[in-house]
């Protein structure tokens, strides 16, 4: 079965992984983001128990 040749299969998706890790990758992570995370601080929450009627 010719599937289970890994011999030009294996070569090209080791150079696609290693094209895309080395040239796309830093590309598209030098983009900066449009919504850019503000530092907050964080509010806390009132947490009301809720009583059951069947217990």
């Amino acid at each position: 079965m010719p599937q289970l040749n890994p011999n030009p299969w294996l070569f090209i998706m080791a150079m696609s992984w290693l094209t895309f890790s080395l040239i796309f990758q830093p590309k598209t992570l030098s983009f900066t983001s449009t919504n850019p995370p503000i530092n907050k601080t964080p509010t806390t929450t009132k947490n009301h128990p809720w009583t059951w009627p069947w217990s």
